[in-house]
């Protein structure tokens, strides 16, 4: 049984769940007409359930939910149903932190004002089936506010889906985002390359290079040790991956195992070289 908090529209509630002693919203078409606070309801077929978190533990779900236009809200369970098509296991929790950046970014768009987010092309990259949702997210906000938003903000929303699809923070992803976009420059100037963000071995390299900053901040191992072969074959790029992943640690304030080395090499050499290794 759900007792109404409040009837955000037509189309959406926030409910208390009696048996779990949770605060949750209901959305899908008419589930909000006729109801009223207090009432006390049966689950209702076909209406999406999203449990609730909000960006600040000390700010109370309806105080967030106040906050937000209730048909930002529907536009996020909307992503997050696209979402669902592609991905097994998506956390609903992201509902209202998505809900709130895009109301934000429908009002930067309205304004003609743009966000900048310079870690976008490596978000396409990392998360390539996130921000394949995300850009349809866009369709879905142009449809209902009749903004179109950036190339930035659809960034900005894979993010709140990979946040959906994982343990991490959109904070967290962001930051390890921004170092790994760092370690491919250092790569980039040690060679004097500028690399193809297209190719399979680029794709690869980003990949590896996430995995690894979250083995590290797990404290986990690869359980592979190129070290050997590489500094024996080829030295600079060992030198190199050397220096990123101690760029990394002093980015992470944790050592990055040493094994690291040269699995990282590995995959830089694939891509300076894609005929070597």
């Amino acid at each position: 049984m759900y007792r109404v908090i409040k009837v955000l529209n037509n189309n959406g509630i926030l409910v208390y769940h009696n048996e779990t002693g949770r605060e949750m919203i209901l959305l899908g078409n008419g589930v909000g007409f006729g109801k009223r606070p207090t009432q006390q309801i049966e689950r209702i077929p076909g209406a999406k359930v999203y449990s609730l978190v909000t960006r600040r533990k000390d700010q109370s779900v309806l105080k967030t939910v106040n906050g937000i236009q209730p048909g930002f809200i529907e536009v996020a369970g909307r992503i997050i149903e696209e979402a669902e098509k592609v991905f097994q296991n998506m956390n609903r929790d992201i509902l209202l932190p998505m809900g709130d950046h895009i109301a934000l970014a429908a009002k930067r768009a309205a304004e003609n004002r743009q966000i900048p987010n310079p870690f976008t092309p490596d978000i396409r990259v990392l998360f390539a089936k996130e921000y394949a949702v995300a850009l349809r997210g866009r369709d879905i906000i142009k449809e209902t506010t009749g903004h179109e938003i950036s190339d930035d903000e659809v960034g900005f929303i894979t993010l709140h889906i990979h946040a959906g699809l994982s343990d991490e923070q959109v904070s967290q992803t962001l930051d390890t985002t921004r170092i790994i976009n760092e370690g491919i420059h250092m790569i980039e100037e040690a060679f004097g390359q500028k690399f193809a963000e297209d190719s399979l071995a680029y794709t690869r390299l980003m990949s590896h290079l996430y995995y690894m900053v979250a083995r590290t901040r797990n404290g986990e191992s690869t359980k592979v040790d190129f070290n050997d072969f590489i500094f024996s074959n080829y030295p600079r790029t060992g030198k190199v991956a050397e220096e990123v992943c101690r760029f990394m640690g002093r980015e992470l304030k944790k050592e990055v195992a040493r094994e690291e080395i040269g699995f990282l090499a590995i995959h830089i050499q694939r891509v300076i070289d894609p005929d070597a290794v």
